[in-house]
């Protein structure tokens, strides 16, 4: 199956769920619009201060992440490859009354749309697993960034999407490539007969695609365009249940429960674009 027909697969899916995840309890629109971030704890502290800056965050889905910046003071656009999700996110931005501006793109052709320099560019949870070519990625990276420009990313662990889901926390099984292949992780595709906010509704596009990038992938990626790297974390905590043998703490983040030095969760990077 080539590329194109992947990528068809998951936008068929995506599009189907925006309208889901946006009355979803998981996702939380209202408590959204009563002022919650939808950001983790460590991002803002990660990011820095970005009042008053320029953000472009790539793979935005319907905005909340994105209009949770603009809360932080950003002057905020998002894209997407999905027309209902910018749709659904100039909606939330006006209800909301956040201010954001929302473009339709494919990542990769997004320079063809979008003719500026940002302060700031982002990339948030579960965006980088729906990518083919993380090299390509780095260069959209590269090109929206202005001289001097930060980026950031808070990602979920490449190590983590390798586990096989249906099997035992203890022993952990590896059953996924880790380091990024020309094939989907799964070349069948994956099956998801409900959608992941836990609404317990079907969906009609139940097939989808995704790919694995090496951390060593992404980073060197990454230097290869001119940024050079501030800090790269890796987290032992997970902004959602990824694994039904999570166990969630005071702090509402999800970890593993026994031996949790043995898998990272996630991972944060800044990098600054030299001049």
């Amino acid at each position: 199956m080539p590329v194109a027909r992947y990528r068809a697969a998951n936008l068929a899916m995506w599009d189907e769920s925006v309208d889901i995840h946006v009355r979803s309890d998981f996702y939380g629109v209202d408590r959204f619009k009563a002022g919650e971030t939808t950001l983790e704890p460590m991002e803002p502290a990660e990011m820095d201060d970005v009042r008053g800056k320029s953000l472009l965050h790539l793979q935005c889905h319907f905005g909340m992440d994105t209009l949770s910046w603009a809360r932080e003071g950003a002057i905020v656009t998002g894209i997407d490859f999905s027309s209902a999700a910018i749709q659904a996110a100039s909606r939330l931005s006006e209800e909301s009354g956040v201010p954001g501006r929302f473009v339709e793109s494919e990542l990769y052709d997004a320079s063809e749309v979008l003719d500026e320099k940002f302060d700031v560019v982002y990339t948030g949870i579960g965006a980088l697993c729906w990518l083919p070519d993380i090299r390509g990625w780095s260069r959209v990276v590269g090109h929206f960034l202005k001289p001097g420009g930060v980026f950031y990313i808070l990602e979920g662990h490449p190590m983590m999407w390798t586990l096989a889901d249906e099997t035992a926390e203890d022993p952990m099984h590896i059953a996924w490539p880790y380091f990024e292949t020309t094939q989907p992780q799964n070349p069948d595709g994956w099956i998801n007969e409900e959608d992941y906010s836990q609404t317990g509704e079907k969906l009609q596009n139940t097939r989808t695609f995704s790919w694995g990038h090496g951390l060593g992938e992404i980073v060197t990626a990454l230097i290869d365009e001119g940024l050079r790297i501030e800090f790269l974390h890796e987290h032992r905590v997970c902004g959602w249940r990824a694994f039904p043998w999570m166990v969630k703490g005071e702090d509402g983040m999800w970890r593993v429960p026994n031996h949790p030095e043995r898998l990272p969760l996630m991972w944060s990077l800044r990098a600054v674009k030299e001049a």
